[in-house]
């Protein structure tokens, strides 16, 4: 995982171009799933802030169950203030297209470290599912939700009170086995993307 040097810059989020052209290229909901799972994989962005803005609707919205922001700076830079940035992780699990629900892909990761709220809470490590809305004209995210394992009650008493965490409140979600990242290999004159390794 690659973390910001927030020494070099007063803004962490310095290195970000959100006004960065849009991703152009038409790929199916597939394709569009894979380059999201090795980007979220290798940037942690839910955590981090450090975002890929070429893959979101310049109306984008974001929504959990605390919060709803416009924007995908807005968000990027909610997030970076929120988590603190030396501990905490998002694990990707899987990103993948939902089968349930149209024009939706599903990000499933494990959320750890410390939340910058009052002198700093731990966060018990807990599974996250986001929901990452894709307009079928653009191909661009243009909502996402995120949804938890565990009700905030739960997540606000571990927290306060960690001795509780398997007694009365549910136990860690367990360790994230690390995995292979297939990337499809984006070509200028594509016709259909073909697959390399991303490490």
């Amino acid at each position: 995982m690659k973390k910001e040097d927030e020494s070099t810059s007063t803004d962490p989020l310095s290195n970000i171009d959100f006004s960065a052209p849009k991703f152009q290229k038409k790929v199916t909901l597939e394709v569009l799933a894979q380059l999201l799972d090795a980007e979220l994989y290798e940037r942690e962005w839910f955590v981090t802030g450090n975002v890929n803005p070429i893959y979101f609707s310049e109306t984008f919205l974001f929504q959990d169950p605390d919060v709803r922001l416009e924007g995908i700076e807005a968000y990027a830079r909610g997030v970076n203030k929120l988590f603190d940035q030396e501990t905490s992780r998002a694990e990707i699990i899987s990103t993948k297209v939902n089968p349930d629900v149209p024009n939706t892909i599903t990000c499933t990761w494990r959320l750890s470290g410390k939340a910058n709220i009052g002198p700093g809470l731990t966060i018990k490590p807990y599974i996250v599912y986001t929901d990452l809305k894709i307009d079928p004209e653009s191909g661009l995210i243009v909502f996402q939700e995120d949804r938890f394992n565990l009700p905030q009650w739960d997540i606000l008493l571990s927290s306060l009170f960690p001795f509780l965490i398997g007694v009365v409140t549910a136990p860690p979600a367990p360790p994230v086995e690390p995995r292979t990242i297939i990337k499809p290999a984006m070509k200028e004159d594509f016709s259909w993307p073909k697959l390399k390794f991303f490490l």
